[in-house]
């Protein structure tokens, strides 16, 4: 993926005469964005390591498009990089990403004709309100246990094409992206009503479409 952006020379410079630092990955994001606010451009390097890949991952399973996503994400970090010093440090950094992820990622859709998705996400009979977000991939399965997965993968994408955009939001970031039902509301605007309401309803749609092809 193309670098997420270029910094100024000074920064670089910077950040190449700072004194060595703890392991970022010992630290919490509230930490490393503390450290990033007092000068260090080695911890906002962190925060991109630990948030690139998962919000490419949302962005592109909300928009269906990989390359438009790596775009939107180069973004997010680039709004990250020019406000953090208006994000409100008493929340968490993850849902403040996140919502300006999902927003740019709104504004893309609102901006098409269509709207693709594509979401790989395996089907769980129950949905339990506390399930945590399940992988397609395990390299300890069997090769015919993965092939059937990958088969799933294509199904579900397919159904999940089918859920209005409203729905497709609250469902990646639920059924893929782990998130409470608090972080949705905040990072989609809804308030949690209709979230729950949003989700049941895209869940319903979801097993509606997908049942005749496992059957």
């Amino acid at each position: 993926m193309r670098a997420i952006m270029d910094k100024p020379r000074a920064a670089t410079a910077k950040a190449a005469r700072e004194p060595a630092r703890p392991a970022f990955h010992d630290w919490d994001d509230s930490k490393v964005v503390a450290e990033y606010l007092a000068g260090s451009m080695r911890a906002f390097d962190e925060l991109v390591a630990r948030y690139q890949k998962r919000l490419l991952n949302f962005v592109h399973r909300t928009i269906g498009d990989r390359e438009r996503a790596e775009d939107l994400v180069q973004e997010v970090f680039i709004r990250v990089h020019r406000h953090m010093r208006r994000f409100d440090q008493s929340k968490k950094f993850s849902t403040w990403i996140y919502t300006i992820a999902s927003n740019l990622a709104k504004n893309e859709l609102r901006n098409r004709s269509r709207s693709p998705l594509v979401l790989f996400q395996t089907i769980k009979k129950n949905w339990d309100a506390d399930h945590r977000p399940l992988q397609f991939e395990d390299k300890h399965h069997r090769p015919d246990d993965l092939f059937r997965k990958r088969h799933l993968r294509e199904l579900v994408q397919w159904a999940v094409k089918q859920l209005p955009t409203h729905h497709r939001q609250v469902f990646v970031l639920r059924e893929l992206e782990g998130k409470t039902y608090e972080e949705i509301a905040e990072i989609t605007g809804c308030n949690l009503g209709t979230v729950k309401s949003r989700l049941n309803r895209a869940r319903n749609r979801f097993a509606q479409a997908i049942a005749p092809a496992l059957r």
